[in-house]
């Protein structure tokens, strides 16, 4: 293990016992800093505090990290063009970090400790200065443990120097997250001893005697032995639920209700941050139609749907046009044990009918990496927008592919046998919901990529894990016992990703852009996170045009540990 591995895994270590202390009595209040309402800073200088702050979410007192006292972070207000100069101290006991989701800048600005600067010591302030070079909506988070679903989070607004390619009147950012009064530290570690310990929905006794009346014994118990032996339940679908979780929007509970005003006749844009540690979500306004405007800051073909999926980190630009009611903001986690919610409405004191959240669905065939499956085959295809002019995958220009070991064994229980591409697919949770559904075979880019480069090679990364030990690796093999990937300055790559587990994985290349393959070439997508889903394919090119060292993981936080690889482009 080199020293740099060794100090990823220690900086988790001190940020355990930082984040050991659950609740407060009224003495220790005063040990730490003041609680304050996220609010807007806007300009090219900012000076920035990482600290402990007492938060109450639950109704109980914790200890939170925050930046400027605030939970979630000061959103960050910048101009393109301008160069933004960002002090920012740490005044916690251990080292911190800030990473610029999506942000494209030199590689010492990247705020990954270990991989781009060393971090932030306790008491030492640290000065990011770039060139902001892009425009639309992004956000920031702590890069050092655990920091992040402690707290250590917020958004970036970007102005651009031409106006956005849709109108708007007013807008808004809605923040989702998911807060624990447990300590980061505590999560995990239930995690590690037991991977099902927050799944309330599991399978029974009498699940198995219906099973056994539709399908029939023999069917219905070869189903249950494929189940078993890939260690994972049907019904797994978020390793973490509201057992422990409240979901917030903007940094409020449901019951406080954030509310979102506008005026008669605004068209509003909602700029949806998915700033969770390990929960997807599925949005919804019910009475409103949600245009889709851009997707992780970049503009897209507008797109009108009823609803669409939000994987952590990634980001949608929506446009709604109310009237005068009050409209529920409806945010559901794919496992359907809560949710976030505020209220968009003309006044501050209207109240939004909140609708029933769906019930779970289970995973199918399809997602055990089989093929399409009995399961999917049965589906109302209609009902899940399904665009085959996104499956011409099979059609794609033979390039040489680069080898990279592969490591089979305790660690890699699950494995797709049938793994394909699924654009169309909106994911467990989603399928037959009577609603159009946003799918990435939905998303064009606003303007053309027609001229863009054909890849010069392909690389395939294996998404791997054995979810009874929660381990978690990329091709097999841990970040600590991993090498760094070798990108080559100037090529043109495409990245391959199988889902060889049934949980979903949103994979993050810092420093380049991804351009997802969804069937047009002329209109390539490009974003900074893309959701795989369970037993699947996707693939995305990249234009390697920033040298430097990167990080590339799954953004789920309890999976990053060894579901990362450093990236070296030489």
């Amino acid at each position: 293990m080199t020293k740099r591995r060794r100090s990823f895994l220690q900086s988790v270590a001190a940020s355990t016992l930082l984040l050991a202390t659950s609740t407060l009595n009224a003495a220790d209040e005063k040990m730490f800093g003041t609680y304050k309402p996220t609010e807007m800073l806007e300009g090219p200088e900012f000076h920035l505090t990482i600290e402990e702050t007492v938060v109450n979410v639950t109704g109980d007192p914790v200890i939170a990290t925050t930046v400027n006292g605030m939970l979630p972070g000061p959103t960050l207000k910048w101009k393109e063009g301008d160069t933004v100069t960002i002090h920012v101290t740490n005044n916690l006991p251990v080292s911190s970090s800030i990473h610029w989701h999506g942000i494209i800048l030199p590689y010492q600005m990247d705020g990954v400790p270990e991989i781009s600067y060393k971090g932030i010591d306790p008491g030492e302030t640290f000065v990011y200065r770039f060139q902001v070079n892009q425009s639309g909506t992004f956000w920031y988070h702590s890069h050092t443990a655990f920091q992040e679903q402690s707290g250590l989070h917020g958004a970036l607004v970007i102005e651009p120097k031409e106006p956005d390619p849709f109108i708007y009147d007013c807008d808004h950012v809605v923040s989702l997250f998911d807060w624990s009064d447990d300590k980061p530290a505590s999560l995990y570690r239930k995690l590690k001893i037991h991977s099902d310990y927050y799944n309330f929905n599991q399978r029974t006794v009498g699940d198995f005697l219906e099973e056994v009346k539709t399908k029939g014994f023999a069917e219905a118990f070869s189903d249950r032995k494929m189940w078993n032996e890939m260690r994972m339940s049907k019904r797994d679908l978020s390793d973490i639920t509201a057992y422990t979780y409240t979901y917030l929007m903007n940094g409020m509970s449901p019951d406080r209700d954030w509310t979102a005003l506008f005026k008669r006749g605004d068209r509003v844009r909602l700029r949806f941050i998915n700033e969770s540690a390990m929960t997807i979500f599925d949005v919804r306004i019910p009475g409103l139609k949600l245009t889709i405007v851009a997707a992780d800051g970049n503009p897209v073909q507008p797109v009108v749907v009823d609803e669409f999926r939000i994987a952590v980190a990634e980001v949608y630009d929506v446009i709604v046009e109310p009237d005068a009611k009050a409209y529920c903001i409806f945010a559901q986690s794919i496992e359907r044990s809560g949710y976030a919610a505020g209220t968009l409405a003309m006044q501050s004191d209207a109240k939004a009918i909140r609708p029933q959240m769906d019930l779970p669905q289970r995973l199918t065939m399809a997602d055990m990496g089989m093929g399409d499956g009995k399961e999917m085959e049965m589906m109302n295809h209609g009902a899940m927008n399904m665009d085959h002019s996104a499956m011409t995958m099979t059609k794609r220009p033979e390039i040489p592919i680069t080898k990279l070991p592969i490591k089979w064994g305790v660690g890699t229980t699950m494995r797709a046998k049938d793994p394909r591409y699924r654009l169309d697919d909106p994911g467990v949770g989603l399928r037959n919901n009577g609603r159009k559904v946003l799918t990435y075979a939905d998303l064009r880019n606003y303007y053309s990529t027609a001229s863009a480069p054909l890849p010069d090679r392909e690389i395939i990364l294996h998404l791997t894990g054995n979810m009874e030990r929660y381990m978690w690796s990329i091709n097999g093999i841990k970040y600590v016992d991993s090498l760094p990937l070798k990108f080559y300055y100037g090529e043109r790559l495409r990245i391959t990703f199988i889902n060889d587990t049934m949980m979903n994985h949103p994979m993050h290349l810092h420093g380049l852009w991804s351009d997802l393959e969804t069937g047009d070439d002329e209109r390539l997508v490009r974003k900074h996170t893309v959701l795989v889903q369970p037993g699947s394919k996707i693939s995305y090119r990249v234009t390697v045009n920033a040298k430097g060292a990167w990080a590339y993981h799954c953004h789920m936080l309890y999976h990053m540990l060894g579901m990362f690889r450093k990236v070296e482009v030489v």
